[in-house]
């Protein structure tokens, strides 16, 4: 199911739905319209504040885990018992879980690195280069984390498996959906035609929709995550965005 359909899905069944029943979410996305995150979304859609809520999130790509391969994960819970319990029951000798109370800094990078992986793939579709991709990449976590941290989110978070462990799994390797996008994007392909040919959902191009309208809610420079934005929205393109972004004033690195 496209995120951006969550609410109403979720509406649809909402009498069906035991209240105690705790939600398990994979997602990673914002909501445009209302730039909420899947625990927000969850207990509104289902008239329920008190659902039970885990987030699951971490570097895994679900072929690896398909073939047993060594995995570690995140489950982020404001229910410690939860948390354990869950983190319990998918635990194996293949995935390890570790365990979060911190929901909206999880689920911020989750988000937002998708984002961050289509501006890693613009640079290696342009052929950059290496020092490029590492200084951008590096400043589209600066990003994340400044925006999860104003959102309530912790520092370490976004350090964590969640953030600079998904971040690196989503920015540097083909399988990488939202990578792919940006791969295409910085070798010139259309936007239509990119999206028209896959088969499979890059949720950071609808995500990166609500980057603007976070960075300004929350009074926060993002330059990299903004200009994907506007690429995405045929403001900028690749090429242009690449000279904003390096003829930005020269600043204290923080």
């Amino acid at each position: 199911m496209l995120f951006q359909f969550s609410s109403s899905f979720l509406a649809n069944i909402s009498t069906h739905v035991d209240p105690k029943l705790p939600f398990i979410s994979l997602s990673k996305g914002l909501e445009l319209n209302t730039l909420r995150t899947m625990s927000k979304i969850i207990p509104r859609a289902l008239g329920n504040r008190r659902q039970p809520f885990i987030v699951l999130s971490g570097p895994s790509f679900a072929v690896e885990l398909m073939n047993k391969l060594p995995t570690a994960m995140v489950v982020a819970s404001k229910d410690k018992k939860l948390a354990s319990s869950v983190q319990q029951l998918l635990a194996s000798p293949n995935l390890r879980i570790s365990t979060s109370s911190d929901v909206t800094g999880v689920e911020i990078a989750g988000a937002l690195k998708n984002v961050l992986a289509i501006a890693a793939g613009i640079v290696e579709g342009m052929n950059l280069g290496n020092n490029c991709m590492a200084a951008l990449v590096a400043q589209g976590c600066s990003e994340i984390r400044w925006l999860a941290t104003k959102m309530g989110g912790k520092p370490t978070t976004l350090s964590g498996l969640s953030g600079s462990g998904d971040i690196m799994l989503t920015c540097f390797v083909n399988l990488s959906r939202n990578r792919n996008v940006g791969l295409r994007l910085g070798s010139g392909e259309k936007l239509d035609q990119i999206m028209g040919s896959m088969n499979q959902v890059a949720e950071g191009v609808s995500t990166a929709g609500a980057v603007i309208a976070l960075a300004q809610k929350y009074n926060v420079k993002m330059p990299v995550l903004t200009a994907v934005a506007r690429i995405i929205d045929n403001e900028l393109t690749p090429k242009k965005a690449v000279m904003e972004l390096m003829n930005l004033p020269q600043v204290e690195e923080v």
